[in-house]
C-alpha cells in the first residue's frame, strides 16, 4: 500500500504563491505517475498536474498551464506543486495521487492523500 500526505496549503492573496508538498511512503515501486487534483465547493474533483516518476515528464490542465509547476524529488519520494499567480478560482482542496501510467482521469489513480486546503482571497 501507498500512503500520501499533503502539506503546504493555506490562505493567500490573489496574485500570490504557494508550494504544496506530497510525501509518499509504503510500496511505491509500481506508482510510476504522481498527480495533483483539486475539488472546489459544488464541483467535481479535477485534474491539475501530473509527473512521470522515472522520466520526469509533466502534463497540466489548461487552466493552470504557465502558472503551476509540478516536480519531484526521487531521493525523498516527494512531489511538489509550485503555484504562482493564484486567483480565487484556484480555491479548492488539493489532493495528491498515484497511478501506474499517465492519466488525467480520477479513476486511473489508485492511492490518494487526504487533501490540503488552498484558499485564495481577492
Amino acid at each position: 500500500q501507498v500512503q500520501l500526505v499533503e502539506s503546504g496549503g493555506g490562505l493567500v492573496q490573489a496574485g500570490g504563491s504557494l508550494r504544496l508538498s506530497c510525501a509518499a511512503s509504503g510500496r511505491t515501486s509500481s506508482s510510476y505517475v504522481m498527480g495533483w487534483f483539486r475539488q472546489a465547493p459544488g464541483k467535481e474533483r479535477e485534474f491539475v498536474a501530473g509527473i512521470s516518476w522515472p522520466y520526469r515528464g509533466t502534463f497540466y490542465a489548461d487552466s493552470v498551464k504557465g502558472r503551476f509547476t509540478i516536480s519531484r524529488d526521487n531521493a525523498e519520494n516527494t512531489v511538489y506543486l509550485q503555484m504562482n499567480s493564484l486567483n480565487p478560482e484556484d480555491t479548492a482542496v488539493y489532493y495528491c495521487a498515484a497511478a501506474a501510467s499517465p492519466s488525467r482521469s480520477r479513476g486511473s489513480y489508485d492511492f490518494w492523500g487526504q487533501g490540503t486546503q488552498v484558499t485564495v482571497s481577492s
